[in-house]
């Protein structure tokens, strides 16, 4: 799936017209600095490969310490930068924002992931399309860093047959063969509300079965039932389900989805320091190349701003 947003458009979201503070205190000239990058908690990293594109972006050189998907600990250096105050500081919340939020997701991710593998080697852990808007892409990206499923990314993935689908065809095996009939060729999935509709939704060749809101015990009993109906239909458990209560599921469930993965994870502690300001003649034409891509951008925004003024109008 294509990225959402571009990098570009969350630095000029951030930038704005220009970062006003550091402008007023170093007016047309620029500083050299290196700065790093420290994580202040245990947890899955994600979202570096993004802060990487923020700073190149402005100019600025990275230097990676460690890859997306790694698990560190409080206190790790996962990247340096140097080059232009103006660029760096331009990037700097931008850059921790795409880290704290992604890793924040691949950390939870990956910790109900083991979590459920120690009771069921097999079962996957599933996100849902509730994410940020603008921001699936990367939410998506942090759950497979984390080991999950990513599942759905649009609607037009797979067929997903809910309940307000079954408003419009009430039978689970009449829609089920209806979508089959026209020669779709991609997974066919739908959900169901108890054991009988599971069955009957397997029956009628049903890739994936979703269990909407069952109970761990109820899940058990539907699970046992669609595999005697039809090994290969897959079971998939959905509603309700939290890290206090998920491993009631994960014995009886092929696949586990959960919205809390994206619309609920805590984000991860990053902050950047500044270590050093650093002058030399190679960081003065860094500087001037980083003064101009900020400037470029803000100019961009600044046109933008008045075309929105005088359309309004």
């Amino acid at each position: 799936m294509a990225r959402d947003t571009s990098i570009r458009w969350f630095i000029n979201e951030d930038l704005g017209r220009g970062d006003v503070t550091t402008d007023l205190l170093l007016g047309p000239t620029d500083r050299e600095l290196k700065a790093v990058i420290t994580a202040h908690e245990d947890c899955v990293a994600a979202g570096l490969d993004e802060a990487e594109e923020v700073f190149r972006e402005l100019q600025v050189q990275v230097m990676r310490k460690i890859l997306d998907g790694e698990e560190i600990s409080k206190g790790t250096e996962v990247m340096t930068v140097q080059g232009s105050a103006k660029g760096i500081l331009a990037g700097e919340r931008v850059a921790l924002n795409f880290m704290m939020r992604m890793s924040g997701i691949a950390t939870q991710t990956r910790r109900l992931v083991k979590k459920c593998r120690r009771l069921n080697p097999a079962v996957k852990v599933a996100a849902t399309r509730k994410t940020t808007p603008g921001f699936r892409y990367y939410e998506k990206k942090a759950v497979a860093l984390g080991w999950g499923m990513t599942h759905r990314f649009r609607l037009d993935d797979m067929v997903l047959i809910k309940d307000n689908h079954l408003m419009l065809e009430p039978s689970v095996s009449r829609a089920v063969k209806r979508v089959k009939s026209t020669g779709y060729t991609g997974q066919v999935e739908i959900e169901v509300t108890d054991a009988e509709k599971a069955v009957e939704a397997a029956k009628a060749g049903a890739d994936i079965v979703m269990l909407d809101n069952f109970v761990p015990g109820e899940a058990a009993r539907a699970y046992n039932a669609v595999k005697r109906a039809r090994r290969e239909t897959l079971v998939e458990v959905s509603g309700g389900i939290t890290e206090q209560n998920i491993l009631k599921y994960a014995k009886h469930a092929d696949i586990i989805s959960l919205g809390a993965l994206t619309h609920s994870a805590k984000a991860a502690n990053f902050s950047l320091s500044v270590l050093q300001v650093v002058e030399d003649e190679e960081a003065n034409r860094a500087r001037t190349l980083a003064h101009e891509m900020v400037q470029s951008l803000s100019d961009d925004m600044a046109r933008e701003s008045k075309v929105k003024k005088h359309t309004r109008l």
